[in-house]
This record gives structure tokens, sequence and C-alpha cells, in this order.
């Protein structure tokens, strides 16, 4: 058992990393064939599909509503902006990030183990607590995290190799943008694969349990807060990886950008995608990082003034949203894989309807002085 159970993680492990380098080409390829102003849209749908992922682990996976993630991108993102506040960091940007999820991990624990407990709309209103306070640390604190102005990110130069080696792959100059959104890209793919791993693995089974029957999970000896405690660390982890390229991304980390929209939003984008999905959260966050700007472009064409095309976006994605809910309940990729599972068992059912009856034929074709038994089966 316990080598058909390494055979089945190893092929799960393998096609993730596949999926991951090809998604790598793909990006590669977008990146060098669209502007500068595209390159930030695509830094902000990373940022924003990584902490979605990590809150589908804890919500789609293991069941537990927060409405706090913002605050730990928070942490995330002030962690990597004091540590480039000189310019030149001591680490590269990748072991920023690190540090930031090993930051936002430690509080993610805190509050996990505090929250174990708690589940449902008590688990989501402890997380909002956090979303409301954690900003205004920043206020308390106005020396050192910069008060309501919030700290501004100065990234270093791009390393001398990074620049020869993306000449060489792409043969353009690599724009500060461009760095971003690769660095950006880079830390999604590299996290998608980690939770893709986990939820496949023993673990992932543990939280599904939990999250399925939490009575049985106990029965069956798996402890119902460790498993909530160590879920939320995960979901924290992704949240301050995700913070750290917001900062990158954004080049400040202020109050403002971490308020309870953006909890919500991530929220939204779970659901828009489909529950416990990893696909379907990279989805909501890449209609929440674009809609808004067709809609608005639609509205500027149809005649509408600069503002009024721009509150015409909340309005689509309100409707979008309600539209979801109603029409996909499961979310866009649930859904779809619904009918297709529907689709498969469908031809599966006809392709053995159209099979001729093998026992049937055989009991027709009995020799004389067979003995028939029960049931029409022959000896």
């Amino acid at each position: 058992m316990k080598q058909r159970l390494a055979r089945v993680w190893d092929a799960s492990a393998g096609r993730h990393l596949l999926l991951a380098l090809l998604g790598l080409v793909v990006v590669v390829l977008v990146v060098e064939s669209v502007s500068d102003f595209r390159n930030v849209q695509l830094a902000s749908l990373a940022y924003l599909g990584i902490a979605a992922g990590g809150l589908t682990v804890l919500t789609g996976l293991n069941g537990q509503i927060s409405l706090g993630h913002g605050a730990l991108m928070a942490i995330g993102a002030y962690t990597a902006a004091l540590m480039l506040q000189d310019g030149e960091p001591p680490i590269p940007l990748l072991g920023i990030v690190l540090v930031s999820m090993l930051v936002a991990l430690a509080v993610g624990t805190l509050v996990g183990v505090a929250a174990a407990r708690l589940h449902g709309p008590y688990l989501a209103g402890a997380t909002l607590a956090l979303a409301v306070a954690v900003p205004g640390i920043a206020l308390r604190f106005g020396e050192t995290l910069g008060g309501e102005a919030g700290l501004r990110v100065r990234l270093p130069d791009i390393p001398e190799w990074v620049l020869d080696a993306a000449y060489f792959v792409t043969g353009s100059e690599l724009t500060r943008s461009s760095y971003v959104a690769y660095l950006a890209w880079l830390v999604l793919l590299v996290t998608y694969v980690l939770l893709a791993n986990l939820s496949r693995s023993r673990v992932g089974r543990r939280w599904r349990a939990v999250r399925d029957d939490e009575v049985a999970a106990e029965l069956a000896g798996i402890g119902l807060g460790r498993s909530r405690v160590s879920a939320f660390m995960v979901s924290a982890a992704a949240a301050g990886a995700a913070g750290a390229v917001m900062a990158f991304a954004v080049r400040l980390a202020a109050p403002s950008g971490f308020t309870l929209t953006l909890s919500l939003t991530l929220l939204a984008a779970v659901v828009l995608g489909g529950l416990g999905s990893l696909t379907g959260a990279l989805v909501g966050a890449a209609l929440l990082t674009f809609l808004p700007d067709v809609v608005t472009d639609a509205g500027r064409s149809a005649g509408l003034g600069d503002i009024r095309a721009a509150e015409l976006a909340p309005l689509v994605y309100g409707l979008v949203m309600v539209a979801v809910v109603l029409l996909a309940p499961a979310g866009l990729v649930g859904t779809v894989r619904s009918a297709a599972a529907r689709r498969r068992a469908r031809s599966s059912r006809s392709g053995r309807d159209t099979t001729p009856d093998r026992r049937t034929t055989h009991t027709d074709a009995a020799p004389t002085g067979a003995v028939p038994t029960s049931k029409g089966d022959v000896r």
C-alpha cells in the first residue's frame, strides 16, 4: 500500500511540475508580447492568485471561512518593505519573499491556535477582527511603519546575471515591470505546485475529511484542532508571499491597501472560481484583475464619462457575482468540471448499453446437458 501511494504521489508531483513548466513558458511568451502596463496587471493577477490559492486551501479544502487574509498580506508586505528600505537588501528578492512567508506563518500559527475551536461564523468574526486591527498597527507605530502614507518600497537594481539570462532567452532587454511580473509568476507557480502536491498528500486528505464530516474524521483518529491549525498555517504562508509580491508590484505598503475590502475580494475570487480548486482561484483572480478595466473601457466606448465608466465596473462585477452564485453555485471551474463528468458518465453508460451481454450469449449457447444454476448462470 505504501508503494502504491508513493507511485500516486510521484505521478501527481510530476504532473504538477510539468504543468508548472508549461505555465512558465506561457508566462514568458505573454510577458514579452504585452506592454509594461499589462505586465503590472499580470503582477497584480499573480499576487491575488497566490493569496486566493492559500485561501482555497483553508476554505475549500478545510472548510474554514477567513475574512482576515488581507491582514496577513499586510504582514508580508510590511516585512518586505522594511527589508527594502535601504534599497540594497542583504538577500535577493526571492529570499525576501521567503522571510515574509515565515513572518506571516508565525502570525498565522498564533491566530490558528487561538481560533482552533472556532468554526463557521465564529471563525469569520475572529478573522474579521484581525482584518480590522492589523492596518491600525501601522498608524499606531507611524515612525517605523510610515503611518497613513505607508512605506515606499525601493526595489534594488536588476542583477546582471538576470539581465543576461533574460536577453539570452527572449532576445530583448528586461524592463523593471517585466522583471517584477516574472518574479511574481515564478512565486505563483512554485506556490501552486506546493499547494497542489500538499492537497494530494495525506495532510490534504485529512483536511477534506474534516471539511466533509467532523464527527467521522474524529472517529477515524484525525485531530480536528491540529488539522485546522495546519490549514491556517499553510494559508497564512501563502498570504505572506502574496503580500511581499504585492509590495514589489505596487512599490508601496500602506494601510489603505489592506482594508477589509481586500479580504472580501479574495473570498469573492475563491467563490467565483470554485471552492477547493487552485485553477478556480486563478480564474477568480483573473476576473477581479481584468473585469474592471474591460467594463470601464466598454463604458467609455458607449459614451460615458470617465467617472461614470469607472462606477459601472462595480455594478457589473456584482451582477457577475450574483449570476455565478445562482447559475453556477460550484463556481466557474467547478461547474465546468461537473458538466464534463456528467458527459463522461453518459457516454460510458451509452457504451455499456451498446455492448452485448456476454453472459446471456454464453447461456444461450450452452451445450446440451449442462446443468443451469440459479439466475441463469452456467456451471
